[in-house]
């Protein structure tokens, strides 16, 4: 299952009662959704008539657009406005921060800890890998933390919703990526074929080879039966006679004669 998939159905309750809240009562709505737990898209309840009219009301508006960060910004966004927006309570800031990691990482893959110290304004490492730990418990991301190397190693995450008018960087990054992916097959598929013509090329000098040598074996084959067997000491023989035995024996009566 897919990484977020039954956050939309937590926000449901929300969006229900929604419907009937106004003014102080959306306000409130607002700071229930961003609180409450296992709830992390909130665009289909940013898009509702009653919560887009709190823009209008000056005592209401920072609780719109405290719902714009948890949206889609971050944590680091909240601490730049916080003198116009709302203040956190901690499940809250938890919140936001997991949301923050989420972000960071449609960027790189890898996070080392000092830039999630940072930007998540954490106190110590051991804090910063319990807040990490829930997430991935929470199924916001997967991941590895590499404590030697300190960093994290984002291997998914949970999608955040879209800031208005980001759609068509979105879509230039996916066609970009797409583009990406199929030079990188293209090239792929051309380094298998070469591969796949080389072992071809190799396994046919093999068939060549072996041809060859059995060729050579069975020339030698024949031509050791023409001669006759070898002794053992690698000498022919003819009718069971060595005939370097006899040659020698063939020379000593010579060699008598002579004297």
């Amino acid at each position: 299952m897919e990484l977020g998939t039954n956050f939309a159905a937590k926000l449901e309750p929300f969006l229900l009662i929604s419907k009937s809240a106004k003014g102080a009562a959306a306000a409130k709505l607002i700071q229930d959704a961003t609180s409450a737990q296992g709830v992390f898209v909130f665009a289909e309840l940013l898009e509702l008539p009653n919560i887009q009219e709190l823009v209008n009301n000056e005592q209401h508006a920072p609780f719109f657009s405290l719902l714009q960060v948890f949206s889609y910004r971050t944590y680091k966004d909240y601490l730049a406005n916080k003198d116009s927006l709302p203040q956190l309570n901690q499940a809250q800031i938890t919140k936001l921060k997991h949301l923050s990691i989420v972000s960071l990482a449609a960027t790189r893959r890898i996070l080392p800890y000092s830039l999630l110290l940072q930007e998540l304004q954490m106190p110590t490492i051991r804090d910063l890998e319990d807040l990490i730990i829930d997430a991935i418990y929470l199924d916001i991301l997967r991941g590895k933390l590499d404590q030697k190397e300190q960093q994290l190693e984002i291997e998914y995450t949970m999608g955040r919703d879209l800031e208005p008018g980001k759609a068509e960087a979105v879509l230039a990054a996916l066609k970009a990526w797409a583009s990406t992916t199929a030079s990188v097959l293209s090239a792929l598929d051309n380094k298998l074929a070469q591969i796949a013509s080389y072992s071809t090329a190799v396994a046919m000098d093999n068939e060549e080879h072996d041809r060859a040598y059995n060729a050579i074996l069975k020339d030698v084959s024949k031509d050791s039966k023409k001669r006759g067997p070898l002794t053992a000491s690698g000498n022919l023989m003819r009718g069971g006679v060595d005939l370097a035995d006899a040659m020698d024996v063939d020379e000593e009566p010579r060699m008598k004669g002579r004297k």
